[in-house]
Order: C-alpha cells, then sequence, then structure tokens
C-alpha cells in the first residue's frame, strides 16, 4: 500500500481534497504535526466529503516521531528544489511520498539528507509551486501507475446506458 505523508500542512481543505483521493486510491494518510488546522474542523470534512470516515490516516508530533514510528521505509520527498523529475524513480508498493507544507515546502534540513530520494514535478517559468492536492495527486498516480493500479478498479461504467451501443 502506498503512503502519502503531509509535512504540518496548512490549509484544511487541501488536506481534506488529498484524504479523499488517499480513500478512492486506497493509499494511507500520514499527517505530521504541527497542522494548520483542527481535524474536526468543517471545511477538511467538507473537502473529504464523506470519505474521511473511511480514511487510514494517522498524525505524528513532528518528522522525529514520524521517523521513529517508520524506522527503515522509502520515503520520496516533492519539493521544487529537487534533481530529479517525479517520472524518473520507480515507485515501489509501500513506499512513502512525502509533501512539505504550503507556505514553506519540505524543510532544507530534511532534504539535504534524501538527495537521490527527491522528487519535484516540471513546471514552466517562475511558477513557485503546484496546489498541494495536485501535486500529490500527480505523483500518486504515477506511482500507482508504476505499480499496475493493484487492487483498483481499471473499467468504467455509464450509469443509465451501455458503451456497446
Amino acid at each position: 500500500m502506498l503512503n502519502i505523508v503531509l509535512y504540518e500542512p496548512e490549509i484544511p481543505a487541501n488536506t481534506g481534497n488529498i484524504g479523499r483521493t488517499c480513500v478512492a486510491t486506497g493509499t494511507r494518510l500520514h499527517l505530521i504535526e504541527p497542522l494548520g488546522f483542527r481535524l474536526d474542523e468543517k471545511s477538511l470534512k467538507r473537502a473529504g466529503m464523506d470519505y474521511w470516515k473511511d480514511l487510514d490516516v494517522t498524525t505524528y508530533i513532528d518528522f522525529h516521531d514520524f521517523m521513529e514510528k517508520n524506522p527503515g521505509v522509502k520515503i520520496y520527498m516533492a519539493t521544487t528544489k529537487a534533481p530529479n523529475v517525479y517520472t524518473e524513480v520507480q515507485y515501489e508498493p509501500d513506499c512513502y511520498i512525502m509533501f512539505g507544507k504550503e507556505s514553506g515546502g519540505i524543510p532544507e534540513e530534511i532534504l539535504v539528507e534524501h538527495k537521490e530520494d527527491s522528487i519535484r514535478i516540471p513546471m514552466m517559468g517562475d511558477t513557485r509551486s503546484l496546489n498541494l492536492g495536485n501535486s500529490v495527486a500527480i505523483v500518486l498516480y504515477e506511482a500507482l501507475r508504476q505499480n499496475g493500479f493493484a487492487g483498483m478498479n481499471l473499467e468504467g461504467h455509464l450509469h443509465r446506458l451501455s458503451w456497446d451501443k
């Protein structure tokens, strides 16, 4: 099972959206405190819709606590500063993909220890960054694709009509 890690997320709607994406993909969500919101906030639940109750989510008091409780895991660090493009790495089926807070990303003190595992999404010009929820979806779906969309529904069905007409 893939894992998404949010380092000190600040915007509840982003985290709610990411939670919904995690439920839809069978991905675990890990939240490293401090959070910029309470987990019972309405805006968090609204963005996650009625999926939040189905989310496999774990919180940690800080990055050290996260590392202590997840020893030896493979972590990819998503950052605009990375030397590797997110499509250039091979994602293991149980890896962790970490994203930083909206206002500042992952601290450089953490990044310097993970140069080979740091990844970025290419962007045009001087664009500072993409929305956190969009970034998570882009990288997560690449990891899922690389792992054959294991366990996911690959067939689409119309509600009222049939594709066979």
